[in-house]
């Protein structure tokens, strides 16, 4: 049974939900189309993937680091499971070909995202890479291995059992819907029960006393940034099998809705204060401004101004909690 301290709503959720609720409001007052059920569906749908994504992100920020590779580890893992679930893999030395069942490439896809959140990780923590640097150049090379992947083309027909996963539906409920609700709930539980994510706060909030009390800040650094890659993957079967194609350049500017999310979510850039429930508030917040910019036919560039001084706006709340904490 799931206890009342897992439900608790921190006070710094308060006021991103608070904001959502205003804006929910506004949007339904100022658009017929907002509040029908098929928008709402739509809107969900779209926050499913920015929320796999932004959930590995929360647990990589509050360890007081950053990952911008999260959107080219998306397009990567994508289109190398787009691939495989048409063709195969084909061995002309051997005159071999393999196979891939819809479970075979969803297994690749989450080893592919893992293995590069992992050099993310090895980067941060043995190389002593800042992780800015480190995740930005994963960004490049990521974005350049599913170019030559692809070959600059989309991957497309990918068949009916694996576009189920991102267009079918599951007891009323769209399957990417209910993808995102069962990682938010096992990173939840993850973060409120387990010893790891009290470590992963701890790093946050005194690195060096977390280290001198005996825990091992470099493998707990690692997970996340591993953690953060599989989420990226799984980011990328929902949006691969939603398109029933791969494109090339799937996934770019994922990072900084991302980050907006955790951060508007109540998440400190500092690390050490945060959740995954402010992040869920956070992602619906950046999925209904998006939606509602559309139905109101805001200009895309202005959208984009406009996104940008929620990302500042966030940031400065931010830095003036820290301060105020002080």
């Amino acid at each position: 049974m799931i206890s009342k301290q897992f439900l608790r709503i921190d006070s710094s959720i308060l006021r991103p939900l608070i904001a959502l609720v205003v804006m929910s409001v506004a949007l339904a007052f100022a658009s017929e189309s907002f509040a029908t059920a098929d928008n709402l569906f739509n809107v969900m749908r779209q926050v499913s993937v920015n929320l796999c994504i932004s959930v590995g992100m929360t647990l990589v920020i509050l360890t007081g680091g950053i990952d911008l590779s999260v959107g080219s580890i998306l397009a990567l893992s994508g289109a190398v499971a787009a691939g495989l679930i048409k063709s195969g893999i084909s061995i002309e030395g051997a005159n071999l070909h393999i196979g891939f069942t819809f479970f075979g490439v969803v297994v690749v896809a989450l080893v592919i995202g893992g293995a590069l959140g992992w050099f993310n990780g090895q980067m941060v923590t043995r190389f002593k890479v800042p992780p800015f640097i480190a995740t930005l150049g994963m960004l490049t090379i990521a974005r350049g291995l599913t170019m030559l992947y692809t070959n600059g083309h989309p991957i497309t027909g990918l068949g009916e059992s694996f576009e189920y996963l991102g267009t079918g539906w599951f007891c009323g409920v769209p399957m990417p819907v209910l993808v995102a609700a069962l990682v938010v709930v096992l990173f939840a539980l993850f973060m409120r029960k387990s010893p790891w994510g009290r470590y992963i706060y701890a790093i946050g909030g005194n690195e060096r006393a977390t280290r001198l009390s005996g825990i091992d800040v470099k493998r707990v650094k690692c997970f996340v940034y591993t953690v953060a890659g599989v989420l990226s993957a799984v980011a990328a079967l929902i949006v691969t099998a939603r398109l029933d194609s791969a494109q090339p350049n799937a996934g770019t500017g994922y990072e900084l809705d991302s980050i907006a999310a955790v951060v508007i979510g109540g998440t400190s850039l500092n690390g050490g204060k945060g959740s995954v429930w402010g992040t869920v508030v956070g992602a619906l917040i950046i999925g209904v401004l998006n939606n509602g910019l559309v139905l109101l036919n805001v200009s895309p560039f202005w959208q984009q101004v406009i996104k940008g001084l929620v990302i500042l706006l966030a940031v400065v709340m931010d830095r003036m909690n820290a301060k105020d904490q002080q």
